[in-house]
């Protein structure tokens, strides 16, 4: 059993590679305050409990949540920690959901917040953290550290992504002038949204191929940025979210999926390493949102998408698996402008994760924008009218996955 949860608002602080300008507590502050402002009736003493996430190991600054709890407004307030890695964000907000769903005591009005500085620290080094755990657990299950540091040799996340897009471009016979438009599609529409990073309303396929590889098939000039910035959803329940909002947006389907451990498995064997561009969590998880929400044919019924992607590859596979097209169809779609701002079904209108990567956020700010386009408050705003949106969350290595569909209408109803 459960309630029907409901999103009233949004919020973001200003993105850039280094925000020196404001501490990590301001920062957040930004998105939890632009949040606030878009529902004057309510204000910060409203609400009754947060969820809070970002990677900590990337800015080197253990339990942040506890030193910014003035500053998210959560003084003697209940307040769970969430951290998954890329899907951060994605897991914060679902958390934020499921506080609202279960129902519990006093607990009607939830604000999700999640955030990175990653200026403030060394991602890499962070990256590193995780994987000396892991080798360290394998290590004791028999396996030599020589053995271990062959397979972790990957070259982090671009490593990784490379391998992926090179799957993906062998299987759907596409040019490195595919990945290149969904670069400047991206960064075009980031140019139209006040708190992206890479804003480049000029750039061209061209100059993104002018750049030079740093793992073929990727570009320099194709890669996400690092970026410090956050952001702030409000969760509340079906009957505060009509007193509180013009347009209530229902949230009716969310899933979190890891279809297999990356390492771990029979000499690392499995989908992730043999086709890492395949990705099972990412179906898995969208059948089981698409069936929450009662969504039988999501090139149909989805007006809009926001997709985590900090590689163009993933975003060209993501709406593939998704099932909002066809599998190696989506090339074809972005040539033809199908995806653009004015196309029948738009992709990541605020530039996405391509154009803006605040790590612990990017997941939870695409369920964020995909909630404001349905609102009509999106800063780089579609011109059509938005009844339901998703917003997609990937990370882990390569296997993890969160879902979010979104409406204006209460698909489906709790008993």
């Amino acid at each position: 059993m459960g309630r029907q949860v409901a999103i009233i608002s949004a919020g973001f602080s200003e993105h850039a590679s280094k925000r020196s300008d404001v501490n990590m507590a301001e920062l957040v502050n930004e998105a939890v305050n632009d949040c606030l402002k878009k529902v004057p009736s309510l204000s910060i003493k409203d609400i009754d409990a947060y969820v809070n996430g970002n990677m900590p190991a990337f800015e080197g600054a253990n339990l942040p949540e506890l030193w910014m709890t003035d500053w998210l407004g959560a003084r003697n307030k209940p307040l769970i920690r969430v951290t998954t890695g890329g899907t951060t964000g994605g897991s914060v907000g679902i958390a934020g959901y499921y506080s609202v769903a279960a129902g519990l005591p006093g607990i009607d009005t939830v604000l999700a917040v999640a955030f990175e500085q990653q200026s403030q620290g060394d991602t890499s080094i962070g990256l590193s953290s995780v994987a000396l755990g892991e080798i360290s657990v394998l290590n004791t299950l028999g396996l030599p550290y020589e053995y271990l540091t062959r397979l972790m040799s990957a070259g982090g996340a671009i490593g990784l992504a490379s391998y992926q897009a090179a799957n993906y471009m062998n299987k759907s016979k596409i040019r490195e002038e595919d990945l290149a438009r969904v670069v400047v599609q991206n960064r075009r529409n980031a140019a139209k949204t006040w708190w992206s990073h890479l804003k480049m309303p000029n750039l061209t396929i061209e100059e993104v191929l002018d750049t030079p590889y740093i793992s073929y098939p990727l570009r320099y000039g194709m890669v996400c940025p690092a970026s410090d910035g956050a952001c702030a959803v409000l969760f509340t329940t079906e009957e505060k979210a009509k007193d509180l909002c013009d347009t209530p947006v229902y949230v009716n389907g969310v899933a979190s999926v890891a279809h297999e451990s990356v390492i771990i498995g029979y000499d690392a064997s499995g989908s992730a390493q043999l086709d890492p561009s395949e990705q099972l969590g990412a179906m898995k998880s969208s059948e089981i949102a698409y069936n929450q929400a009662g969504i039988s044919f999501p090139r149909k019924e989805i007006d809009y998408a926001e997709v985590y992607s900090p590689f163009p590859n993933q975003e060209l596979m993501w709406v593939e698996k998704l099932g909002l097209f066809e599998e190696n169809t989506a090339p074809e779609m972005y040539e033809n402008e199908v995806t653009s701002l004015n196309g029948e079904l738009p992709i990541c209108c605020s530039g996405g994760v391509n154009a803006t990567n605040a790590i612990g956020a990017s997941a939870l700010e695409r369920p964020a924008v995909a909630a404001l386009q349905i609102m009509g408050k999106a800063s780089n705003q579609v011109p059509k009218t938005v009844h339901t949106a998703i917003g997609h969350g990937w990370g882990g290595m390569l296997n993890l996955c969160t879902m979010m569909v979104l409406s204006d209408q209460q698909q489906r109803k709790w008993r």
